[in-house]
C-alpha cells in the first residue's frame, strides 16, 4: 500500500504539477487511511476495500471531532488515490463512487480593517536588515494579494520593479503577473539596496528574495513567527492566519469597487465563485456605512 502511495504522490505531482504542500495534505490524509485499513478494518489488499470500509473511516474521523470541512478534504484525497489506482489497472473498481461529500456551511475569511493594516505595516522599524525585509515582505504581500507559500518561492527575478509587477507561480504551476504600487516597490527596493546584502552568505548562494539569518530562503513557518510577532508589536488581537492579508487585499478592492474577474485574476482563483466570497465579507461594512452617513438611515 506505501508503494501505491508513493506512486501517487509522484503522479500527482509530475503530471497534475500540484504545489508541495497540496502534495503532503493528500500524502498525510492517505496516510491516516491506510493505516486505519491496515489496523482496523484488516484489509489485505486495496482490491478488497469496499465503499462500506470508507464510511466506516469516517465515522472514525467524525468521533474524533473532526470538522465537515476536514472529512470533505479526506473524501477528496481517498477519491483521487481510487481513481489512480483504477487507472493503474492496480484496481478493478472505485468504491468512492457513490461516497457524499459533506455540505459545508462556507466560512466568511477574517479581514483587517484599513486602519488595522496601516498599523501592522508601519510596525516593523527600517532602521536594520531584519525590519527593512519584514517590512518589504508585509508591503508586498498586501499590494498583491499573494499567497505566503507564492512571497517565499519569490526570485529575485520575479520582481520588476521598474515596470511595477511580479511574476508569480501558483497552483498547478500557473503563473501570473501581478502589478504592485509604488509603496510596495520602494519598501522592496530599499530592503534590496540596504537590508538583502546582510542576509547573503557566501556559503549559502540562494536567489531567493527574501532570506533568513542564515542566508537561505525564508520558510513558511519562518514568516509565520514574524507575523505573529509584529501582529502582538502592532496590537492586533484579531485571529491571524497567514492568508489574512491576502483575504484584506481582497476584500478592500472589492469593497472599493473593482472588478470581480481582475481580483480573481490576481488572487489566481480558478472560479470565481471563491472570488465572490468577498462581496460577502464586505456587505456589513457597507451596511455600517449607510446608516452612519445616510441622512435617513
Amino acid at each position: 500500500m506505501e508503494q501505491h502511495l508513493q506512486e501517487f504522490k509522484q503522479y500527482m505531482g509530475v503530471e497534475k504539477r500540484l504545489a508541495l504542500n497540496t502534495l503532503l495534505s493528500y500524502e498525510r490524509d492517505l496516510k491516516s487511511y491506510l493505516d486505519y485499513l491496515n489496523k482496523v478494518e484488516l484489509i489485505p489488499s486495496l482490491n478488497d476495500v469496499q465503499r462500506v470500509h470508507i464510511i466506516h473511516f469516517l465515522e472514525f474521523l467524525k468521533e474524533q471531532g473532526k470538522s465537515a470541512k476536514t472529512l470533505a478534504r479526506h473524501i477528496a484525497s481517498i477519491r483521487a488515490f481510487h481513481q489512480f489506482l483504477l487507472r493503474s489497472k492496480v484496481v478493478e473498481d472505485d468504491p468512492t463512487v457513490q461516497i457524499e461529500t459533506p455540505r459545508m456551511e462556507r466560512s466568511l475569511p477574517k479581514v483587517l480593517t484599513l486602519k488595522e493594516v496601516e498599523q501592522l505595516l508601519d510596525t516593523p522599524k527600517t532602521n536594520d536588515h531584519y525590519g527593512l525585509r519584514d517590512k518589504a515582505m508585509l508591503e508586498l504581500l498586501y499590494a498583491t494579494g499573494i499567497r505566503v507559500s507564492e512571497l517565499i518561492d519569490l526570485d529575485i527575478e520575479h520582481v520588476q520593479l521598474t515596470m511595477g509587477f511580479i511574476r508569480c507561480r501558483g497552483k498547478a504551476d500557473k503563473e501570473r503577473i501581478i502589478p504592485i504600487g509604488k509603496t510596495a516597490a520602494d519598501a522592496v527596493k530599499h530592503y534590496l539596496d540596504q537590508g538583502r546584502p546582510h542576509f547573503v552568505s557566501l556559503k549559502h548562494a540562494d536567489n531567493a528574495l527574501f532570506l533568513n539569518h542564515q542566508g537561505k530562503r525564508l520558510s513558511r513557518q519562518g514568516f509565520w513567527k514574524i507575523l505573529k510577532k509584529l501582529a502582538l508589536e502592532a496590537g492586533i488581537d484579531k485571529e491571524l492566519t497567514p492568508h489574512t492579508l491576502r483575504h484584506s487585499f481582497a476584500a478592500h478592492l472589492v469593497e472599493n469597487g473593482a472588478d470581480l474577474r481582475a481580483v480573481q485574476e490576481m488572487l489566481g482563483h480558478a472560479d470565481i465563485s471563491t472570488t465572490q466570497i468577498y462581496t460577502q465579507v464586505t456587505k456589513p461594512r457597507l451596511t455600517d456605512v449607510y446608516r452612519k452617513f445616510h441622512p435617513r438611515a
